[in-house]
């Protein structure tokens, strides 16, 4: 009878335990990932294509992340492959972004119409193929309706993502495929469909601003107000190609909102200042007990360069994180110019006070 009641006991307090153990969910996010030609004549071999170089010094960053997303800024649209202004890679492009940690891409943006109809079925399966997630357009209205507000449910906590893009370089998506586009009315509609799922946060991953600005416009901040006001808590920002600043919402000690304006990129050929370079988003989320409320325990950066040298006049690209040691990157001179100068930059548009 003593065992009987002391296993009673044991089962209760481990269940207990269990429901009223903290759990965590740790989140990065990237830039554009871009593919402009040099990436593609870089990455060719004589069997196909290889980026494995381009991620060799940041993916142990992404591994550490539970959910890691990247703004998908080309399309899979078969041969021919072509860069700007038309983005079409190679499916190796997505294998490797994959192989480097990504588990969620996102597909609303400017370029997702780039290479027709074909490339957009194409660009949809080839990311399902990779057992990833992905959001943003679709593939038809039942399809959106299936799968989208996008719920991710992680070590216990629940996560709904959005996506939209102010548009799409004139090109319209041919019925039935969807493009999610900035639009106050469906965007309220989506929320309102993602808190039927119940989520203990929203994210909304936006597609906005004005190229090479340093500097959210007033329609950034607009919408941002807009997407706080219901119920979006966590707004990541993409096409700028160039860092802007983070904000954050407080309530005493603990951080309530928080806006990255944009990311700036994440890997391309664009070698201008501010724009050879980006930074990840990092986020870790947490709750007390299974019936607490999310809290977002961190909002965080880090910053890192594109490099892009030559070999037998063959470019080779290659994503640093900037790091207090930077020796093992064999840095030339008019390298470590370019990143000190990406760094200062950057530190001076994220020190910004809005």
């Amino acid at each position: 009878m003593h065992y009987r009641y002391y296993l009673l006991a044991l089962l209760t307090f481990s269940l207990v335990a269990t429901t009223a153990q903290e759990r965590s969910v740790t989140l990065i996010f990237a830039g554009d990932a871009m593919h402009h030609t040099p990436q593609l004549h870089a990455a060719k071999t004589d069997s196909g294509y290889n980026y494995k170089s381009v991620f060799q010094h940041i993916q142990h960053k992404i591994a550490t992340a539970d959910i890691a997303g990247v703004n998908l800024e080309t399309t899979f649209g078969g041969v021919p492959y072509t860069g700007y202004p038309l983005f079409s890679a190679p499916t190796e492009y997505a294998a490797a972004l994959h192989q480097a940690g990504f588990n969620l891409f996102f597909t609303a943006n400017n370029h997702a119409l780039d290479s027709g109809t074909k490339g957009f079925q194409q660009t949809i399966q080839t990311i399902k193929a990779l057992g990833a997630k992905q959001t943003g357009t679709f593939i038809s209205e039942e399809d959106r309706a299936l799968r989208y507000p996008l719920m991710l449910i992680k070590n216990g906590i629940r996560i709904a993502f959005l996506n939209y893009t102010y548009g799409t370089n004139g090109l319209a998506a041919k019925t039935p495929h969807i493009v999610n586009l900035i639009d106050t009315i469906l965007i309220q509609q989506d929320i309102a469909a993602a808190q039927k799922l119940h989520p203990d946060i929203t994210i909304a991953v936006m597609h906005w601003g004005e190229e090479y600005h340093t500097q959210p416009s007033k329609q950034q901040k607009q919408l941002t107000q807009f997407l706080f006001n219901h119920n979006v808590r966590l707004i990541i920002g993409h096409h700028p190609h160039v860092v802007q600043p983070l904000h954050t919402l407080s309530q005493g000690d603990s951080i309530t909102h928080a806006v990255f304006y944009s990311l700036g990129n994440f890997v391309s050929n664009q070698r201008k200042q501010n724009r050879d370079g980006g930074m990840l988003a990092h986020i870790v989320l947490s709750k007390a007990h299974q019936d607490a409320p999310v809290s977002i325990q961190k909002v965080d950066y880090s910053l890192l360069w594109v490099q892009k040298q030559y070999e037998a006049g063959k470019p080779i690209f290659r994503i640093l994180p900037i790091q207090a040691d930077t020796t093992g990157y064999n840095l030339q001179p008019h390298e470590r110019w370019a990143m000190d100068r990406f760094v200062r930059g950057a530190t001076n548009i994220l020190e910004t006070k809005l």
